[in-house]
């Protein structure tokens, strides 16, 4: 019996080498795309901005497990966020200068990208002692936070501080994670489904906003 064969709209047969010639251009435009972003790890930030135990790294980098609470007091770890491209920033609530911009940002970020699942944000607090889940909640709604897209985070301060010295790479000088410890940055960091960091990005900035937007699709598309 003969194989059932492809046509094209004429009726016409499309010989299946097309076929597997046009599912292979497919898969290879996507891989593009998506080898076009870099892969950062120590060796590409700034020394300054790498915790000295880890600047002479070449092992392949991700970002560490965390367990934060958000703003509904729910627990939040690496997890919630597996198989995810997410943008994460540290801020805190109190903050009156570059912190309103940057989640200002950060909710047209979550506007542009609302109806797409596989991508989520991820916002941690430098000043958890102040920012207690009651306060996050307040700041959640007042920014239009989107509770399934969107963690607001809290949590332990030693271990926030590793995240963002280790992890993130968004933090300049060094210390221990104690009470007279801060760090305050506006950097929006990419991390993709792999938990790699694929760019950094001025959380103030629109021209900045609109690379990360493209970045992101890069990663989604």
């Amino acid at each position: 019996m003969e194989k059932p064969s492809s046509l094209n709209q004429n009726g016409s047969k499309i010989p299946m080498v097309l076929i597997v010639l046009g599912i292979l251009a497919a898969v290879y435009t996507i891989f593009k795309k998506n080898s076009e972003l870099p892969v950062l790890g120590p060796k590409d930030f700034n020394s300054e901005l790498v915790d000295i135990s880890l600047q002479k790294n070449e092992a392949p980098h991700r970002v560490a497990n965390f367990e934060l609470i958000n703003q509904n007091g729910e627990i939040v770890t690496q997890e919630d966020y597996a198989g995810k491209v997410y943008v994460t920033d540290f801020f805190f609530t109190r903050c009156p200068s570059i912190c309103p911009v940057m989640t200002n940002h950060m909710a047209q970020l979550q506007e542009v990208f609302r109806d797409t699942p596989d991508v989520m944000f991820l916002s941690i607090s430098v000043t958890p002692e102040m920012d207690s889940v009651s306060v996050l909640k307040l700041y959640a709604l007042r920014n239009g936070v989107m509770d399934s897209k969107w963690n607001i985070t809290t949590g332990n301060k030693a271990l926030i501080y590793n995240l963002a010295r280790k992890s993130y790479f968004a933090a300049v000088d060094y210390g221990d994670g104690g009470l007279q410890d801060f760090i305050h940055t506006p950097n929006f960091v990419l991390v993709d489904q792999s938990k790699q960091i694929r760019g950094v990005y001025d959380g103030t900035n629109k021209d900045e906003i609109h690379k990360l937007i493209e970045a992101i699709k890069t990663l989604t598309e």
